[in-house]
């Protein structure tokens, strides 16, 4: 029963996702142009020794823009929450036969799922340039442990944006924590750069967030299996796992706490 209901929220929060098709299909086009025009001319600035590693700057950003899309569809669901509580629209939910945990848990895993859904076509690109490029055909196991991986950061993303929503009224609040959030997890990561490169040029504290970051972990792994380069380790996975249950649970009990005043 409990199950059903979660798979519940998880539906209406996806055919809320889906209602803008149009503008789903602009944003993943846009997407796409950041690849194939931004990527290819940054090709043409970086200096080939800095990722000399992975063919071009081109097929190294690749994964790292699959990470990024990922980030920003998973962190969506925080502007319709903080929206629901300015609004005081989740007095309706209550209103839902289903226990507050199970809404809680529900608005979470909808969240990670519409980031993954969101980032499948990216990935596929991501797959085909890096297939071209380096040869490299993962196994399935290999295929499924990137798929997991990116899943957990889509989750753990989820749980963060829901936690930040779900804890202020304000929406010039919530808009001012997203864009620092953005700030410190998209340029200090391995997303743009490689971490030798981050190592030489930042200080020491930005080195450690951009090593134990989630989206340096999700564009490691996935450049582990599709380019073989960096090695792959169990740490980036358990830092995936990690980083998926602390924020998930987080996220849950910042939003049954709201849904209690």
């Amino acid at each position: 029963m409990a199950i059903r209901s979660i798979m519940h929220i998880v539906e209406r929060d996806f055919s809320y996702f889906f209602r803008y098709k149009w503008w789903l299909a602009g944003m993943i086009s846009m997407n796409l142009a950041d690849l194939f025009i931004m990527a290819i001319v940054y090709t043409g600035m970086v200096n080939p020794e800095i990722t000399k590693d992975y063919v071009s700057y081109f097929v190294f950003f690749a994964p790292g823009l699959t990470i990024t899309a990922l980030f920003a569809a998973a962190f969506m669901i925080g502007r319709e929450i903080n929206m629901e509580v300015r609004r005081e629209i989740s007095h309706y939910m209550l209103s839902l036969p289903v226990k507050r945990w199970e809404l809680a848990f529900g608005r979470v895993l909808a969240g990670g799922m519409r980031g993954v859904v969101y980032m499948a076509p990216l990935f596929l690109t991501t797959f085909l340039i890096t297939w071209t490029y380096s040869g490299i055909v993962p196994s399935p196991t290999q295929l499924l442990l990137v798929i997991i991986s990116l899943f957990l950061i889509s989750l753990g993303t989820s749980g963060l944006s829901i936690a930040f929503a779900a804890s202020t009224t304000s929406f010039e609040k919530y808009i001012t924590a997203r864009s620092a959030v953005y700030y410190m997890l998209f340029f200090c990561s391995t997303v743009f750069y490689p971490i030798n490169l981050i190592q030489n040029a930042l200080p020491q504290p930005l080195v450690v967030i951009a090593q134990y970051n989630p989206l340096s972990c999700g564009a490691d792994i996935t450049r582990a299996f599709l380019l073989g380069n960096p090695s792959f380790t169990l740490t980036m996975f358990i830092d995936t796992v990690a980083f998926a249950l602390v924020f998930s649970l987080l996220a849950a009990i910042v939003y049954m706490k709201e849904t209690q005043k």
